[in-house]
């Protein structure tokens, strides 16, 4: 299995998530992998591609085919109690930013 997510051909849109944990992360792990489960459920979610390191600096970069599929996905009831409880516990600080992706290349070509 790859750690690439199986995007299709551009364009679509990428949801650039990158963190720092605070020092309460009790609960963080089973909430993210949730996060990531309910995401993968939504109309729209083409992948995700996530990393943190040893001193909880995270990104995560998840792709949708749609700016309005990620405006459902933020509005969604599970995900906005989850983004009120990263605000309010797991995050020390963050950065949302939501790009376009228009052109895509890999050291192995498409099959």
């Amino acid at each position: 299995m790859s750690d690439f997510a199986a995007t299709p051909q551009p364009p679509y849109f990428a949801v650039i998530f990158s963190s720092q944990l605070s020092e309460s992360t009790s609960g963080y792990v089973e909430l993210a992998e949730r996060m990531l489960e309910l995401a993968a459920r939504q109309p729209g979610y083409l992948g995700v591609e996530s990393v943190r390191d040893a001193t909880g600096m995270g990104i995560t970069v998840s792709y949708w085919s749609s700016r309005e599929s990620i405006a459902a996905w933020k509005r969604h009831s599970e995900h906005s109690l989850a983004q009120q409880l990263g605000r309010s516990t797991f995050y020390r600080d963050f950065r949302l930013r939501i790009a376009v992706v228009e052109s895509e290349s890999s050291l192995r070509p498409r099959s």
